[in-house]
């Protein structure tokens, strides 16, 4: 096997002074209890720290007791030398969550720590639940992980670490995503741990193994990963990797494995339809957004919005997608994508669709925000009355609508903007091709950020109305609230946005004169 990079790797792990304690408590357990027990740290805390990487996630694996056995055992010691254990929880099994055995919980000196027996296993062939488990020896544990990276124990009893696959350490230091056993047969056991070593590989900037890249691409692995699988679990494994280090890596390799479409499941009868080459312009985008975030160091994207960001650029080409729910009525298909396929929040779903339904207003006020000219503003159903807006003020009422409709992520909305702008050239090959120009795309990024700043818009949605609805109320001459009041309250902040520098009282005579040449006009419904 070639390798291609190397990566340092501590001779031996190097305890802090919790863990120390932590430890110490524990092996004391044993002596006070006269216990002949093993307990090892396992999996992910034995990797970080041989990477030098701190890590507050502690499992310690017992080799001839269960979890809340020991637990308890711990807690009594605790009460005998007059420490007070805390937050002492038992978590039952739950395959569907990644939880097959039951854990034991506690928080010693502010860390939580999880207790749980060895295992072996066997599983059934259409499900996650394994059909047979026992208590295990530590190579048998060792051996049913997910990849030799996650396979390592730390002794506390000899503090030592054990490598029982005899290659985990050796794939640490060259950086190589490999699993214990076949990889086919580890996948077939449980199908999620495909993700896991695309999301590990991505994260640590580590090769996956050609045959378990080869595994991960067979049909029947995929089908696995379809029926055996959670979506709760899928979704909980793609935010992580959209919220990681490397984003762009982990999507790549979705998309070389050919995994794109079970990941992301589309809805049926979607229109218009995808063509199934989509994926690669979903992953040039991801990528595109990712380069330019890292790029637009003025502009603060907190975690939240850079996550959007890179799910509003995944989905980008499927913006326009919809289908039918069973009422008929038209569905984006991104809606379904976030809530049945990855069961993410519905508040991701909404800001990542209404970013995508801001794009045209946006793209529209581009070449007007560049050149400051009203005049250049496209004509778009805006679904607002601005006829009566002055002409010197259009930009920035219009500017100001959408800002407000999609508040806190229009910096969100003006990247994906820059993305597809000009509107008039179609840019796709080159998307494709990863042939950004991420300078150009920056600087009309930066341009557009200033001049909307300059309109004084920036969190226009905070905005206090001048008038109220009583005010309204008061002006129309009527007894009681209703769609007319609404409509006067839209046409009291195009005012407002017009008249940046107005006070209550001309928004107010403004509302009476234009009221009374409506009642003059006869007309009863605006």
């Amino acid at each position: 096997m070639s390798t291609v990079a190397s990566f340092q790797v501590k001779e031996q792990i190097e305890l802090t002074e919790t863990e120390k304690k932590i430890f110490d408590r524990l092996l004391s357990t044993l002596r006070h209890f006269n216990l002949q027990t093993q307990l090892r740290v396992a999996g992910g805390w034995v990797r970080d720290k041989l990477l030098g990487k701190e890590c507050y996630d502690i499992d310690i694996a017992l080799d001839n007791m269960v979890g809340s056995e020991f637990a308890e055992k711990v807690k009594e010691y605790l009460s005998s030398v007059g420490e007070e254990p805390r937050g002492i929880a038992v978590i039952q099994s739950n395959p569907e969550q990644s939880k097959h055995l039951q854990t034991a919980r506690m928080r010693l000196f502010d860390l939580w720590i999880d207790f749980v027996n060895l295992r072996s296993e066997d599983y059934s062939e259409n499900s996650r639940i394994p059909t047979e488990m026992r208590f295990g020896t530590a190579k048998e544990d060792a051996y049913r992980r997910d990849l030799t990276i996650n396979s390592l124990f730390y002794n506390i009893n000899t503090n030592l670490v054990e490598d029982f696959t005899n290659r985990g350490i050796e794939d640490l230091k060259f950086g190589r995503i490999v699993t214990p056993l076949r990889p086919k047969d580890t996948f077939l056991d449980d199908p999620l741990r495909v993700l896991r070593a695309i999301r590990f590989g991505a994260r640590f900037d580590f090769i996956l193994d050609e045959e378990l890249k080869k595994a991960a691409a067979r049909d029947d692995v995929k089908k696995a990963l379809e029926d055996k699988i959670s979506r709760e679990r899928i979704g909980t494994e793609i935010d992580l990797m959209i919220s990681g280090n490397q984003p762009v890596k982990a999507i790549d390799y979705i998309c070389d494995l050919t995994l794109f479409w079970v990941v992301f499941n589309l809805p049926p009868n979607v229109e218009p339809a995808i063509p199934e080459e989509c994926y690669r312009l979903s992953a040039a985008y991801l990528d595109a957004t990712w380069r330019l975030i890292q790029l637009i160091q003025g502009s603060s994207f907190d975690d939240e919005q850079g996550r959007l960001a890179l799910y509003s650029a995944l989905f980008l080409p499927l913006r326009n997608a919809t289908y039918k729910d069973r009422k008929a009525k038209k569905i984006p298909a991104v809606n379904y994508i976030f809530r049945d396929s990855l069961k993410r929040k519905a508040s991701d779903a909404d800001t990542v669709i209404n970013i995508h339904k801001s794009l045209e207003k946006f793209l529209s006020l581009i070449p007007s925000l560049l050149s400051n000219d009203n005049n250049q503003v496209n004509e778009i159903d805006w679904g607002t009355e601005v006829v009566d807006v002055p002409a010197t003020s259009k930009l920035r009422v219009l500017t100001g609508l959408l800002l407000k409709e999609i508040k806190d992520f229009w910096r969100v909305a003006l990247l994906m903007s820059t993305l597809l702008y000009p509107t008039d050239i179609d840019c796709t090959r080159d998307i494709i091709n990863r042939h950004f120009q991420l300078d150009k795309r920056k600087d009309l990024f930066v341009s557009i950020e200033n001049a909307i700043i300059k309109l004084g818009l920036e969190k226009v949605w905070d905005l206090k109305p001048l008038v109220n609805g009583k005010d309204i109320m008061n002006i129309l001459q009527l007894e009681v609230g209703g769609p007319l009041v609404s409509e006067w309250q839209q046409k009291a902040l195009v005012w407002q946005l017009a008249h940046p520098s107005g006070t209550a009282e001309e928004c107010l005579d403004w509302m009476r004169e234009t009221n009374s040449k409506r009642v003059k006009m006869g007309v009863t419904d605006w």
